[in-house]
């Protein structure tokens, strides 16, 4: 309960107008500060919802993969640079923010994080890993604002944001292949 409690409180702070226009001003932070937090707000509320509604969970994703298609499917679905242009300037597409990425990734993740097999969670860090240095690569070297609401050099730093984490990522996973995990069992 404290952890819906603390998630909720995340998402309330995160929709107060002065936070949200703050925090959408840059788009390094609207990108890799707003919606991840979003995220983390859904993840942390999940346990509510997965104690509440047990069976449709367990009926719709026990395998985590229908759960984990949905998390990628939005978190793709906000990497387009039209749709992050659009959360600023159509309200209706601002509000499907507010509601996808808690509820529509953060509750799926969580949900599906822990029944997947680490081959399958490799797997998806990979991806991501892929697709944030193709991002970093199309913010950093498109010579044009890909984001009307943002300035070219505000598109640049949000590419090197995306290379840092793709280097992270691949970190991670240089590490998870080069240790030997049964040491610390």
């Amino acid at each position: 309960m404290n952890q819906f409690l603390f998630g909720l409180l995340i998402f309330i702070v995160l929709i107060l107008p002065p936070v949200a226009d703050f925090m959408e001003s840059v788009m390094i932070l609207h990108m890799h500060m707003q919606m991840p937090l979003l995220v983390i707000a859904g993840f942390l509320m999940a346990r509510l919802f997965q104690v509440r509604f047990s069976q449709f969970f367990a009926k719709w994703n026990d395998s985590g993969i229908p759960g984990m298609l949905l998390f990628i499917i939005i978190m793709v679905y906000w990497m387009i640079p039209r749709t992050m242009d659009e959360a600023l300037t159509v309200q209706t597409i601002e509000i499907f923010k507010y509601i996808s990425l808690p509820f529509l990734a953060g509750i799926p993740l969580r949900d599906s994080w822990k029944k997947l097999s680490a081959t399958v969670k490799n797997i998806i860090i990979i991806s991501f890993t892929i697709m944030f240095s193709g991002m970093g690569w199309l913010y950093i070297k498109t010579p044009t604002q890909l984001c009307n609401n943002y300035l070219l050099i505000d598109q640049i730093t949000l590419g090197w944001g995306f290379i840092t984490m793709a280097i992270c990522m691949a970190i991670y996973l240089a590490y998870y292949y080069l240790v030997d995990h049964s040491q610390y069992h």
